[in-house]
């Protein structure tokens, strides 16, 4: 079994949170995750400063790290950086490559930037890096879990208040679905989403789900909806048959995340769970509150 912590939006800088950013790290030392994926926006503004400070935050992780931009890790006000130079900041402290393989506890992780610099919140996935995700899992061991992380979510947000999906999500997830991916890893809305792929786009995709994990913001006070001023962060199993997702939320008086919800998803080909070994009718299927 792989277990995965989920963390997205840290958005060091003006809106951090160091309280709450000291506690994630103290509780992945207890939790002891294979590896630990972050989501997109590590900083604020894109500030050489915040970026510095977010690699050496991540550092003091003991498991692997896989991370991917989001668009506040593009400048914004800096027109001609954002034009010119828009991740040369990423490059020099976070990591040399945008889109990048990492196999790791029997997973796959394909992360793709879908932070652009044309745009200043919703993002892209472009063809080309569709076909980079193909080239991963084509060559990809059929044991491996198959798990695609971005920063701008293929999902809408639960309550359908703004947070437009990226254009073209339903293409992305009929490749994703092609290529047998089990999960989808995001953030951006700064609020949280578990469910699933048919959720949303059934009809051509209906061959089989694929879990969608949204995180909010993990470090900073830019909760947004029902996720105002909170944090959320995510751990997830995964096993030959089942992936396991506990969603877990700050809690101040407690001063630490506690589980809020847990969700179970079927994981194999075939998108469903077998009578015989794993949940059947009446089952309980939970989704974030």
């Amino acid at each position: 079994m792989a277990t995965l912590l989920h963390l997205s939006d840290l958005h060091f800088g003006k809106a951090f949170r160091p309280d709450v950013a000291e506690v994630v790290v103290e509780q992945a030392r207890d939790l002891v995750p294979d590896v630990v994926v972050v989501s997109g926006d590590l900083t604020q503004r894109a500030k050489a400063v915040e970026f510095e400070a977010a690699a050496e935050y991540l550092e003091r992780f003991a498991a692997p790290v896989v991370v991917t931009p989001g668009n506040h890790d593009v400048p914004f006000y800096r027109f001609w950086e954002r034009v010119f130079f828009p991740y040369a900041n990423y490059h020099r402290f976070i990591c040399d490559e945008l889109n990048t393989v990492t196999d790791v506890a029997g997973l796959r992780i394909v992360a793709l930037n879908s932070s652009r610099r044309a745009t200043l919140t919703n993002g892209r996935i472009r063809r080309s890096q569709l076909a980079f995700a193909s080239r991963a899992f084509d060559g990809a061991d059929d044991s491996l879990a198959r798990i695609v992380v971005t920063h701008h979510h293929l999902a809408p947000p639960p309550d359908f208040v703004g947070g437009n999906v990226m254009p073209f999500a339903r293409r992305a997830l009929r490749r994703f679905t092609e290529h047998d991916v089990d999960l989808i890893l995001a953030g951006h809305m700064h609020r949280s989403y578990i469910g699933s792929s048919l959720d949303f786009f059934p009809g051509d995709l209906q061959r089989r789900g694929i879990a969608i994990v949204q995180c909010g913001t993990t470090t900073s006070s830019r909760g947004r909806g029902r996720e105002r001023f909170k944090n959320t962060l995510n751990l997830i199993q995964i096993d030959d048959h089942e992936i396991r997702v506990a969603h877990h939320a700050w809690v101040g008086d407690l001063a630490r995340f506690m589980p809020m919800s847990k969700h179970v998803f079927p994981r194999g080909t075939k998108g469903y769970f077998d009578v015989a070994s794993g949940p059947g009718i009446g089952a309980e299927r939970s989704s974030v509150a």
